[in-house]
Protein backbone atom coordinates (compact mmCIF):
# COMPACT_ATOMS: atom_id res chain seq x y z
CA UNK A 1 0.00 0.00 0.00
CA UNK A 2 1.00 3.71 -0.79
CA UNK A 3 1.60 6.12 1.85
CA UNK A 4 -1.20 8.44 1.93
CA UNK A 5 -3.71 5.65 0.61
CA UNK A 6 -6.73 3.61 2.14
CA UNK A 7 -7.94 -0.04 1.36
CA UNK A 8 -11.49 -0.56 0.57
CA UNK A 9 -12.49 -4.51 1.05
CA UNK A 10 -14.52 -7.00 1.01
CA UNK A 11 -16.76 -9.97 -0.88
CA UNK A 12 -19.11 -9.39 -4.36
CA UNK A 13 -22.77 -11.01 -2.98
CA UNK A 14 -24.42 -10.62 -6.33
CA UNK A 15 -24.04 -12.72 -9.02
CA UNK A 16 -23.64 -11.46 -12.59
CA UNK A 17 -23.86 -7.59 -11.89
CA UNK A 18 -21.78 -5.17 -13.53
CA UNK A 19 -17.99 -4.63 -11.92
CA UNK A 20 -18.80 -0.79 -11.23
CA UNK A 21 -22.17 -1.59 -10.22
CA UNK A 22 -21.50 -4.17 -7.83
CA UNK A 23 -17.91 -2.50 -6.02
CA UNK A 24 -20.09 1.18 -5.67
CA UNK A 25 -22.93 -0.83 -3.49
CA UNK A 26 -20.34 -2.71 -1.34
CA UNK A 27 -17.61 -0.34 -1.49
CA UNK A 28 -20.39 2.88 -0.52
CA UNK A 29 -18.21 4.95 -3.07
CA UNK A 30 -19.62 6.44 -6.09
CA UNK A 31 -20.33 4.44 -9.54
CA UNK A 32 -18.33 7.29 -11.32
CA UNK A 33 -15.28 7.04 -8.54
CA UNK A 34 -14.89 3.22 -8.87
CA UNK A 35 -14.66 3.71 -12.54
CA UNK A 36 -12.04 6.43 -12.45
CA UNK A 37 -9.99 3.79 -9.78
CA UNK A 38 -10.38 0.84 -12.28
CA UNK A 39 -9.05 2.89 -14.61
CA UNK A 40 -6.21 3.70 -13.06
CA UNK A 41 -5.49 -0.20 -12.45
CA UNK A 42 -6.55 0.45 -8.13
CA UNK A 43 -8.74 -2.64 -7.91
CA UNK A 44 -8.07 -5.82 -7.57
CA UNK A 45 -10.25 -9.16 -8.22
CA UNK A 46 -8.87 -12.24 -6.28
CA UNK A 47 -6.13 -10.66 -6.33
CA UNK A 48 -5.37 -9.71 -9.86
CA UNK A 49 -5.60 -6.01 -11.59
CA UNK A 50 -9.14 -5.01 -12.65
CA UNK A 51 -10.10 -2.90 -15.45
CA UNK A 52 -13.36 -3.86 -17.43
CA UNK A 53 -16.02 -1.53 -15.70
CA UNK A 54 -18.55 -3.94 -17.60
CA UNK A 55 -17.63 -7.45 -16.49
CA UNK A 56 -20.22 -9.54 -15.19
CA UNK A 57 -19.04 -11.03 -11.43
CA UNK A 58 -18.93 -14.24 -10.43
CA UNK A 59 -20.89 -14.30 -6.90
CA UNK A 60 -18.23 -14.41 -3.55
CA UNK A 61 -15.00 -13.02 -5.48
CA UNK A 62 -13.17 -10.51 -2.77
CA UNK A 63 -12.08 -7.43 -3.74
CA UNK A 64 -9.46 -4.75 -3.11
CA UNK A 65 -9.97 -1.03 -4.11
CA UNK A 66 -6.88 1.84 -3.40
CA UNK A 67 -7.73 5.04 -2.56
CA UNK A 68 -5.26 7.31 -3.60
CA UNK A 69 -5.00 9.57 -0.48
CA UNK A 70 -7.68 12.40 -1.96
CA UNK A 71 -6.32 15.75 -3.66
CA UNK A 72 -7.20 19.26 -1.72
CA UNK A 73 -10.72 19.92 -1.87
CA UNK A 74 -11.65 21.65 -4.56
CA UNK A 75 -14.74 22.83 -2.56
CA UNK A 76 -13.76 26.17 -0.30
CA UNK A 77 -14.06 26.04 2.90
CA UNK A 78 -17.01 28.27 4.51
CA UNK A 79 -18.48 29.91 7.79
CA UNK A 80 -22.05 28.26 7.50
CA UNK A 81 -23.34 27.45 11.06
CA UNK A 82 -24.13 23.78 11.57
CA UNK A 83 -26.30 22.01 14.23
CA UNK A 84 -23.96 19.59 15.33
CA UNK A 85 -25.77 16.48 17.41
CA UNK A 86 -22.39 14.29 17.96
CA UNK A 87 -19.00 14.74 16.90
CA UNK A 88 -15.81 12.69 17.83
CA UNK A 89 -12.81 12.42 16.43
CA UNK A 90 -14.06 9.70 13.55
CA UNK A 91 -17.50 11.57 12.62
CA UNK A 92 -20.04 13.70 12.99
CA UNK A 93 -23.44 13.95 12.94
CA UNK A 94 -25.51 16.85 11.43
CA UNK A 95 -28.89 18.51 11.99
CA UNK A 96 -29.15 19.46 8.78
CA UNK A 97 -31.83 22.39 7.77
CA UNK A 98 -34.33 22.40 4.46
CA UNK A 99 -32.72 24.16 1.52
CA UNK A 100 -28.81 23.14 2.36
CA UNK A 101 -27.36 21.13 -0.36
CA UNK A 102 -25.00 18.24 0.84
CA UNK A 103 -22.20 18.86 -2.02
CA UNK A 104 -21.38 21.31 -4.88
CA UNK A 105 -22.65 20.49 -8.05
CA UNK A 106 -23.45 22.15 -10.92
CA UNK A 107 -25.53 24.94 -10.11
CA UNK A 108 -24.69 24.80 -6.68
CA UNK A 109 -20.39 25.54 -6.69
CA UNK A 110 -20.90 26.92 -2.72
CA UNK A 111 -22.64 27.05 0.18
CA UNK A 112 -23.06 23.35 0.45
CA UNK A 113 -23.34 21.51 3.58
CA UNK A 114 -19.19 20.19 2.23
CA UNK A 115 -18.34 23.59 2.08
CA UNK A 116 -19.09 24.15 5.96
CA UNK A 117 -18.26 20.65 7.21
CA UNK A 118 -14.61 22.01 5.64
CA UNK A 119 -14.84 25.46 7.76
CA UNK A 120 -15.90 23.36 10.84
CA UNK A 121 -13.42 20.10 11.03
CA UNK A 122 -10.49 22.37 9.06
CA UNK A 123 -10.02 20.03 6.07
CA UNK A 124 -9.78 16.65 8.88
CA UNK A 125 -12.46 14.71 6.45
CA UNK A 126 -12.32 11.18 4.59
CA UNK A 127 -11.08 11.29 1.42
CA UNK A 128 -12.83 8.22 -0.31
CA UNK A 129 -15.79 10.34 -1.39
CA UNK A 130 -13.34 11.95 -3.71
CA UNK A 131 -12.49 15.67 -3.86
CA UNK A 132 -16.06 16.79 -4.82
CA UNK A 133 -17.41 14.91 -1.84
CA UNK A 134 -15.06 14.50 1.29
CA UNK A 135 -16.53 12.68 4.10
CA UNK A 136 -19.66 11.98 2.49
CA UNK A 137 -20.89 8.49 2.87
CA UNK A 138 -24.94 9.10 2.10
CA UNK A 139 -27.04 12.29 1.64
CA UNK A 140 -30.49 13.66 1.69
CA UNK A 141 -31.93 15.85 -0.63
CA UNK A 142 -31.61 19.83 -0.38
CA UNK A 143 -35.16 20.30 0.19
CA UNK A 144 -35.24 17.58 2.74
CA UNK A 145 -34.21 18.18 6.74
CA UNK A 146 -32.90 16.21 9.51
CA UNK A 147 -30.20 13.95 10.68
CA UNK A 148 -26.94 12.90 8.49
CA UNK A 149 -23.60 11.59 9.52
CA UNK A 150 -20.41 12.27 7.68
CA UNK A 151 -17.24 10.55 8.16
CA UNK A 152 -14.15 12.63 9.18
CA UNK A 153 -11.78 8.86 8.77
CA UNK A 154 -11.42 6.48 6.05
CA UNK A 155 -11.62 4.06 8.90
CA UNK A 156 -14.91 5.23 10.09
CA UNK A 157 -16.43 5.88 6.48
CA UNK A 158 -15.57 2.43 5.26
CA UNK A 159 -17.46 0.57 8.55
CA UNK A 160 -19.94 3.42 7.98
CA UNK A 161 -20.48 2.43 4.01
CA UNK A 162 -20.12 -1.20 4.70
CA UNK A 163 -23.53 -0.93 7.32
CA UNK A 164 -25.55 1.04 4.82
CA UNK A 165 -24.74 -1.66 2.21
CA UNK A 166 -26.16 -4.26 4.40
CA UNK A 167 -29.22 -2.14 5.34
CA UNK A 168 -27.79 -2.26 8.74
CA UNK A 169 -28.56 1.66 9.72
CA UNK A 170 -31.40 2.53 11.25
CA UNK A 171 -33.34 5.67 9.51
CA UNK A 172 -36.82 7.13 9.95
CA UNK A 173 -38.00 9.83 8.29
CA UNK A 174 -41.54 11.64 9.29
CA UNK A 175 -43.47 12.62 5.93
CA UNK A 176 -46.48 14.69 5.86
CA UNK A 177 -48.82 13.03 3.14
CA UNK A 178 -51.98 13.59 1.20
CA UNK A 179 -54.49 11.48 2.49
CA UNK A 180 -55.16 8.31 4.86
CA UNK A 181 -53.47 5.60 3.73
CA UNK A 182 -55.18 2.51 3.81
CA UNK A 183 -53.82 0.11 5.62
CA UNK A 184 -52.52 2.22 7.83
CA UNK A 185 -49.40 0.60 8.24
CA UNK A 186 -47.84 -1.47 5.56
CA UNK A 187 -44.40 -2.41 3.40
CA UNK A 188 -43.52 -0.52 0.20
CA UNK A 189 -41.36 -2.86 -2.38
CA UNK A 190 -40.22 -1.95 -5.60
CA UNK A 191 -37.32 -1.50 -7.63
CA UNK A 192 -36.44 2.13 -8.24
CA UNK A 193 -34.36 3.49 -11.23
CA UNK A 194 -34.55 6.74 -13.32
CA UNK A 195 -37.81 7.23 -15.55
CA UNK A 196 -38.29 6.49 -18.99
CA UNK A 197 -40.44 10.01 -19.71
CA UNK A 198 -37.91 12.11 -17.56
CA UNK A 199 -34.31 11.53 -16.58
CA UNK A 200 -34.05 14.16 -13.55
CA UNK A 201 -37.17 11.70 -11.97
CA UNK A 202 -36.79 8.23 -10.78
CA UNK A 203 -39.64 5.87 -10.69
CA UNK A 204 -41.12 2.53 -9.64
CA UNK A 205 -39.67 0.11 -12.40
CA UNK A 206 -41.08 -2.98 -13.97
CA UNK A 207 -40.03 -5.89 -11.35
CA UNK A 208 -37.00 -7.31 -13.82
CA UNK A 209 -36.17 -4.52 -15.06
CA UNK A 210 -32.47 -4.19 -14.91
CA UNK A 211 -31.91 -0.85 -14.54
CA UNK A 212 -33.56 -0.47 -11.17
CA UNK A 213 -32.65 -1.26 -7.66
CA UNK A 214 -34.61 -2.86 -5.20
CA UNK A 215 -36.41 -0.56 -2.75
CA UNK A 216 -37.91 -1.56 0.50
CA UNK A 217 -40.31 1.26 2.29
CA UNK A 218 -42.23 0.41 5.85
CA UNK A 219 -44.45 3.26 6.42
CA UNK A 220 -46.95 3.62 9.95
CA UNK A 221 -49.47 6.35 9.94
CA UNK A 222 -49.03 8.24 13.32
CA UNK A 223 -51.76 10.82 12.94
CA UNK A 224 -54.74 11.30 10.82
CA UNK A 225 -55.02 15.10 9.45
CA UNK A 226 -57.52 17.26 7.96
CA UNK A 227 -57.06 15.26 4.35
CA UNK A 228 -53.71 14.46 4.97
CA UNK A 229 -51.67 12.47 7.61
CA UNK A 230 -48.48 12.55 9.32
CA UNK A 231 -46.60 8.95 8.64
CA UNK A 232 -43.33 7.46 9.63
CA UNK A 233 -41.09 5.93 6.80
CA UNK A 234 -38.37 3.58 7.95
CA UNK A 235 -35.89 2.62 4.98
CA UNK A 236 -34.44 -0.88 4.44
CA UNK A 237 -32.69 0.56 1.13
CA UNK A 238 -31.53 3.95 0.84
CA UNK A 239 -32.51 4.88 -2.84
CA UNK A 240 -32.36 8.32 -4.30
CA UNK A 241 -35.99 9.68 -3.37
CA UNK A 242 -36.89 6.30 -1.99
CA UNK A 243 -39.44 7.83 0.47
CA UNK A 244 -41.40 10.76 -2.08
CA UNK A 245 -41.01 8.02 -4.86
CA UNK A 246 -43.13 5.42 -2.77
CA UNK A 247 -45.27 7.06 -1.13
CA UNK A 248 -46.51 8.47 -4.72
CA UNK A 249 -46.64 5.12 -6.00
CA UNK A 250 -49.33 4.04 -3.19
CA UNK A 251 -51.32 7.25 -4.21
CA UNK A 252 -50.32 9.45 -0.68
CA UNK A 253 -47.05 12.00 -2.03
CA UNK A 254 -45.89 14.21 -0.16
CA UNK A 255 -47.64 17.97 0.62
CA UNK A 256 -44.95 20.76 -1.07
CA UNK A 257 -43.64 17.79 -3.79
CA UNK A 258 -43.87 19.53 -6.81
CA UNK A 259 -42.14 16.35 -8.60
CA UNK A 260 -43.45 13.46 -7.44
CA UNK A 261 -47.43 14.76 -7.33
CA UNK A 262 -48.48 18.09 -6.72
CA UNK A 263 -50.32 18.87 -3.91
CA UNK A 264 -54.00 19.02 -4.35
CA UNK A 265 -55.96 22.37 -4.69
CA UNK A 266 -56.99 22.13 -1.49
CA UNK A 267 -53.81 22.78 0.40
CA UNK A 268 -52.59 25.42 -2.19
CA UNK A 269 -53.76 28.19 0.35
CA UNK A 270 -52.37 26.31 3.30
CA UNK A 271 -48.97 25.86 1.50
CA UNK A 272 -49.01 29.63 0.11
CA UNK A 273 -50.18 31.21 3.32
CA UNK A 274 -47.25 29.16 5.15
CA UNK A 275 -44.84 29.92 2.11
CA UNK A 276 -44.17 26.13 2.56
CA UNK A 277 -42.32 25.51 -0.31
CA UNK A 278 -40.90 22.15 0.01
CA UNK A 279 -41.72 18.35 0.24
CA UNK A 280 -42.61 17.96 3.78
CA UNK A 281 -39.85 15.21 4.61
CA UNK A 282 -37.63 14.94 7.86
CA UNK A 283 -35.29 12.62 8.69
CA UNK A 284 -36.01 12.28 12.31
CA UNK A 285 -33.94 8.79 13.34
CA UNK A 286 -31.00 7.73 12.64
CA UNK A 287 -28.76 5.75 14.11
CA UNK A 288 -25.66 2.96 13.68
CA UNK A 289 -23.00 1.14 15.01
CA UNK A 290 -19.95 3.32 15.53
CA UNK A 291 -17.47 2.19 13.03
CA UNK A 292 -14.48 2.62 15.39
CA UNK A 293 -15.43 1.98 18.59
CA UNK A 294 -17.79 -0.23 18.15
CA UNK A 295 -20.94 2.21 20.26
CA UNK A 296 -24.43 1.82 19.26
CA UNK A 297 -25.37 5.51 18.45
CA UNK A 298 -29.14 6.66 18.31
CA UNK A 299 -30.34 9.97 17.29
CA UNK A 300 -33.52 11.69 17.28
CA UNK A 301 -34.28 15.15 15.36
CA UNK A 302 -37.31 16.75 16.34
CA UNK A 303 -39.76 18.12 13.26
CA UNK A 304 -38.58 21.42 12.06
CA UNK A 305 -40.66 25.17 12.86
CA UNK A 306 -42.07 24.51 8.71
CA UNK A 307 -43.20 21.14 9.25
CA UNK A 308 -44.74 21.66 13.01
CA UNK A 309 -46.16 24.50 11.90
CA UNK A 310 -48.26 22.71 8.53
CA UNK A 311 -48.93 20.10 11.56
CA UNK A 312 -50.61 22.67 13.52
CA UNK A 313 -52.65 24.10 10.14
CA UNK A 314 -53.77 20.62 9.17
CA UNK A 315 -55.45 19.54 13.04
CA UNK A 316 -57.78 22.39 12.95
Amino acid sequence: MNEGESIVSGRVATDGQRLDKALAEASGLSRERVKALLGLGRVLLGGKVAHQASAKLPEGVTFEIHVPEAAPSEAQAQDIPLTIVFEDEHLIVIDKPAGLVVHPAAGNLDGTLVNALLHHCKGQLSGIGGVVRPGIVHRIDKETSGLLVVAKTDKAHEGLAKQFADHSIERAYLAIVSGLPVPASGTVRSQIGRSDHDRKKMAVLHEHNKRGKHAVTHYKVLRPLAGASLVECRLETGRTHQVRVHMSSIGHPLLGDPVYGRSSSRFRPILGQLRFARQALHAAVLGFIHPVTGAALRFESTLPADMAGLLVELET
